[in-house]
């Protein structure tokens, strides 16, 4: 993978270590040589996560609707600004310029982004990577969650198990190199979104 797009908070939440990891995670990609596709934002979580491309010499695209750029303080040591018009066309840009995708802690936004960017795997509409960081447990409810779909059949089991999780950096990442993804539905015939 070249280029992961990042789903993460404009938060930074209240857990210092979780705050510690996203720089971490920014780091590793940086080492990586993997760019990091992201919602440009200079603070939160997203914004610790871009420190740690920067500071390590990686790469850092972003990419941000107009009417967030004050409220989410653009950082301005990008390598390249992305301003669409709408959170839509936000998130083709992130899936048209990433190899894969990963989620960290974050709050509604992220889970709106995780939830778009997992139901257009399972429409068949790209086969990328979705890697869920678990860092301190975080998802622990969500996957739970998950899990109750699959259980009353809301979710089909190999949907679920498309999504790959780790509670480390470098396990997750080497799960995300690793997918394989499911077969592509029979009844689409498109390429692209």
């Amino acid at each position: 993978m070249k280029s992961i797009a990042v789903f993460c908070g404009a938060s930074e939440g209240n857990d210092m270590d979780i705050v510690a990891e996203a720089y971490l995670l920014g780091e590793t990609l940086a080492k990586r040589n993997v760019d990091l596709v992201y919602g440009a934002a200079k603070i939160g979580i997203m914004g610790r996560v871009a420190k740690g491309v920067i500071d390590n010499k990686g790469v850092a695209i972003g990419v941000i609707p107009e009417f967030l750029k004050t409220k989410e303080i653009v950082n301005d040591d990008l390598f390249e600004l992305i301003v669409t018009k709408n959170m839509h066309d936000r998130k083709v840009i992130m899936y048209e310029k990433s190899d894969g995708f990963m989620i960290i802690p974050g709050g509604f936004g992220t889970m709106d982004e995780f939830f778009e960017i997992a139901t257009w795997g399972q429409l068949g509409l790209h086969a990328k990577p979705i890697g869920i960081l678990n860092v301190k447990g975080y998802y622990n409810a969500l996957l739970k969650q998950c899990e109750t779909m699959v259980e009353r059949g809301f979710l089909k089991q190999e949907h679920f198990d498309a999504i790959v999780m780790d509670d480390t950096i470098d396990g997750l990442l080497e799960k995300m190199r690793q997918f394989k993804p499911l077969p592509k539905p029979v009844w689409l015939n498109i390429d692209k979104l």
